[in-house]
């Protein structure tokens, strides 16, 4: 056993290597996601999300640095691994149901009918329905009953949620979540929609020009940020300025405090998507970025 879900090092992914344009998704991410949490993978479209959940199910490899999974090597974790990619990839010529026996067959031992029969039951799919005749959404509900139908210690999901209307965004969420708190399953998920996560998710991994931002548990990054309004002419040293702007004679900014802060500065608690937004609108900004609500590195 590990308390550890996903463990980075220096880590990078190159693609195109023998071209001129060969590009970094990832470059020199290093982090740690403990177990037992619900982590929202959260970054603008192209930031290296899917590239890293593609690397920590083991469907491609590092070209630097290094990544552990469960405590061991990705491969070694793979058995205790559901992954579900963005195209939710199933064979369309099977039925549901011949779609839940491959799952059950794939993994011996380890397969939960029930709890796949169950989730593919909540949307009223005919067992019967080749998975071609199926919607999009119809096909996520498959996609994470046979996830899930795995008994996984470590479940990655890659944008989940985008093809689903609202009511199945919050059914399939609660069974998300319902999973964690009773198996103590490790949830990874992505997205670029921070307002999808933000009541789910208690652990975040912010993902910028496929470098890390900010990680560490979402209580202690609000809590260690603040947002203040001051005179136009404030000076914000020593305090670790994440973003700032001046309009007329008001500054107003977002910083993590290195002190305690004047009585005439105006302050208020960011919510999720404003720290987010912050970090994201600010590639390099002054001072330094948080890695969790304790820790601090050079951006």
């Amino acid at each position: 056993m590990t308390d550890t879900a996903l463990e980075a090092a220096a880590l990078g992914k190159r693609f195109g290597r023998l071209r001129r344009s060969a590009g970094w998704a990832l470059r020199d991410c290093t982090f740690a996601l403990p177990t037992g949490r619900v982590c929202a993978v959260v970054g603008p479209n192209g930031a290296g999300k899917s590239t890293l959940l593609a690397l920590a199910a083991g469907l491609m490899a590092p070209s630097e640095g290094s990544l552990s999974v469960l405590g061991g090597p990705v491969g070694a974790a793979r058995a205790r691994v559901g992954f579900v990619a963005q195209d939710k990839p199933l064979y369309p010529q099977l039925s549901v149901a011949e779609t839940l026996l491959m799952g059950a067959d794939l993994n011996p031992g380890h397969w939960d009918a029930r709890a796949a029969e169950r989730i593919v039951a909540g949307g009223e799919l005919d067992p019967k329905a080749r998975i071609r005749a199926l919607s999009g959404g119809q096909r996520t509900r498959v996609a994470l009953a046979l996830a899930l139908g795995k008994k996984p210690e470590l479940l990655l999901l890659d944008e989940p949620m985008a093809d689903l209307d609202p009511l199945a965004r919050h059914e399939l969420m609660g069974v998300l979540m319902s999973q964690a708190a009773q198996h103590g399953t490790t949830i990874v998920m992505s997205s670029h929609v921070v307002a999808e996560l933000e009541d789910s998710c208690d652990h975040l991994l912010l993902i910028g020009g496929g470098r890390v931002r900010l990680a560490g548990e979402i209580d202690e990054l609000l809590e260690t940020h603040t947002r203040v309004s001051a005179s136009a002419d404030t000076v914000l040293d020593p305090h670790t300025v994440v973003e700032s702007r001046t309009t007329g004679r008001q500054l107003s900014a977002l910083i993590r405090p290195a002190a305690p802060l004047p009585a005439d500065w105006h302050t208020s608690a960011p919510s999720l998507e404003e720290l987010v937004l912050s970090y994201l609108r600010n590639p390099e900004p002054a001072g330094k970025t948080a890695l969790s609500g304790a820790e601090e590195v050079s951006a």
